[in-house]
């Protein structure tokens, strides 16, 4: 049997190591990383844990010691999946049906703070600032009324920037389930499909094949839908001559890559044909322009002059990458305005999208910086041709 695909133990251990120096650096007592079903990075980045129903976050001091924050009906669960041995149930990550739980206080943030040796609280910084509600912030207000409390999400974006091997080979084998999965729709999809159905087959395939879950809700609509930058698979009928757009990938131990693909059920119109095939030479051209010691920043900016002078400036909406690892949208953004500096072994998805009055398109591949030169696709890379269904 071949070896599981995931992050060994220690690397848990060094994560936390390695985020201590930053938080003092930061003059915070104490990081914060809370996260949710959703977007469980932060907690899972430090713990392993993935929330379910409830919330879940992370304390961590800058002497290096971490505790898992998780609600009243998780303590078994926690323990059963969590590299850290510290675990703290409290009231404010319970779920959102909001259960008053009669009989059961749970931890506080003062007890959860002592137990990593960190008191005399004055600065505080959140990590996950957009998955932490309002019990979680007034909870840290009622136990600690003068500290300040601080956006630490800069932390977490330079902890996971730069993937360790074990980050990349997990985000590779997402990626190679991804493309196993396009593969098989592909061969299945029909005209008379729902998206939903082609979206199960997908699911399906990718159970099958050994990931953990989908990495993200499966894309998987046709026609004026394809339009929509992010939307759902429906009831809708697919039919003959539709553009249908696939996004899909599988997550192994939490890394959630997606492999991205336009094809056509029949023959395509040249309008379709021209605008899919401009998407595809953006999406080679991100490749080219994507190298270690750029500025972000110039990249989008060369991207976006790009479609200005080739003329399709009224098909463009954003592009042209976005950072890739726990969550398949995760920071660093790449935008006209940022400024980090490319670094070797950053991941991104290189996420080309399209759309015309009736249709739109979205070429997505893995990417990995590289030491020198243009960036490399993490996947093989599979049905890079324009697709057309015989049917």
């Amino acid at each position: 049997m071949s070896k599981k695909i995931m992050i060994p133990e220690q690397e848990y251990l060094e994560r936390i190591e390695k985020a201590a120096p930053l938080i003092e650096a930061a003059g915070l007592d104490v990081l914060v990383a809370n996260s949710n079903e959703a977007d469980y990075s932060n907690v899972r980045y430090f713990s392993a844990y993935w929330p379910l129903f409830e919330m879940g976050g992370v304390a961590v001091a800058p002497s290096g010691k971490a505790a898992l924050m998780v609600g009243l009906e998780s303590e078994e669960f926690a323990k059963g999946r969590s590299k850290l041995a510290n675990i703290h149930l409290m009231k404010e990550y319970r779920e959102t049906a909001d259960p008053v739980y009669p009989g059961h206080a749970g931890s506080s943030y003062n007890d959860v703070f002592a137990s990593i040796g960190v008191n005399n609280v004055k600065r505080i910084g959140v990590a996950g600032y957009l998955c932490t509600n309002m019990a979680m912030y007034e909870g840290l207000k009622a136990a600690y009324p003068n500290a300040e409390i601080v956006n630490a999400d800069d932390i977490m974006t330079t902890l996971r920037a730069v993937k360790s091997p074990a980050e990349l080979a997990c985000l590779r084998e997402g990626l190679r389930l991804g493309e196993i999965a396009l593969e098989t729709m592909l061969a299945q999809v029909k005209p008379g499909m729902t998206e939903l159905q082609l979206a199960g087959i997908a699911i399906q395939t990718l159970y099958q094949n050994g990931a953990e879950s989908e990495a993200h809700t499966v894309y998987s609509f046709g026609g004026k839908k394809t339009t929509n930058a992010i939307s759902r698979s429906t009831h809708r009928i697919l039919k003959k001559g539709d553009i249908v757009q696939i996004n899909i990938g599988g997550k192994v131990d939490g890394y959630s890559p997606s492999v991205g693909r336009p094809f056509c059920l029949g023959k395509m119109t040249d309008e379709q044909k021209r605008l899919i095939e401009y998407g595809r030479k953006m999406h080679y051209k991100t490749y080219e322009w994507v190298q270690a010691g750029i500025v972000a920043k110039e990249i989008a900016i060369k991207y976006e002059e790009c479609v200005k002078r080739d003329g399709m400036e009224q098909y463009y909406l954003y592009g042209p990458c976005h950072g890739l690892g726990l969550i398949e949208v995760e920071k660093p953004w790449m935008e006209t305005v940022s400024e980090y500096i490319l670094e070797p072994n950053m991941t991104f998805q290189a996420d080309t999208f399209f759309a015309a009055k009736d249709f739109g398109l979205r070429w997505e591949n893995g990417l990995l910086v590289t030491a020198s030169g243009k960036a490399e696709m993490l996947n093989a890379g599979i049905k890079m041709d324009l697709i057309e269904i015989d049917c």
